[in-house]
């Protein structure tokens, strides 16, 4: 972490600065999306837990001792949303009666044909398998880069690594990334 990002969470965690909260969240979001992600493979549960993470950071901020640790403090408190999440959904499926919705059947969904969802959760999860599967050094580069988007000084930036050394684990990744994706995905994206 740089010495702006450790000063501007001192004033955060200090004097409740909002502004000096609200930079680390734009300069961490990335970060804290793609651990997600990679964790659960569902954009809109990961997008909800971005959002309880940076709630349950800033409520508990006064309890962080070490700010040059805020990066690794952060991605515990968004793993923990997340096993918090999945406990309390598979609480809520045993205890929720299946109801029929049979007759919201009938209206028009604007949603593709549940075949094509299919198969589009279907490859999404391949490729995160695929991810999963990786060393760890090459798994959070990899997400930042192809399905965050992030650039490459924001990559460097989030995970503390110079440009050469990026370019080789993305590089790297990369490639083991190919290696291990069914062959059907391999012959789509070349």
């Amino acid at each position: 972490m740089s010495d702006d990002d450790t000063a501007m969470v001192i004033r955060a965690r200090d004097t409740g600065d909002r502004a000096a909260f609200e930079e680390l969240i734009r300069r961490t979001s990335r970060l804290v999306y793609a651990r997600l992600i990679l964790e659960c493979g569902n954009v809109h549960k990961a997008e909800d837990l971005v959002q309880e993470t940076y709630l349950l950071a800033f409520q508990s901020l006064h309890r962080l001792r070490t700010p040059a640790g805020f990066r690794v403090w952060l991605l515990s408190i968004a793993r923990n949303a997340l096993t918090d999440d999945a406990r309390h959904h598979s609480r809520q499926k045993r205890l929720t009666p299946q109801r029929d919705d049979s007759t919201l059947s009938f209206v028009a969904s604007t949603e593709p044909a549940p075949g094509e969802q299919l198969e589009k959760n279907e490859r999404r999860e391949q490729v995160l398998s695929a991810l999963r599967s990786l060393p760890e050094e090459y798994q959070l580069p990899l997400t930042l880069r192809y399905i965050t988007g992030a650039d490459s000084e924001t990559i460097g930036t989030q995970l503390g690594l110079t440009n050469g050394s990026l370019r080789g684990l993305l590089h790297r990744g990369l490639k083991l990334l190919r290696e291990r994706l069914p062959a059907d995905l391999q012959t789509e994206n070349g």
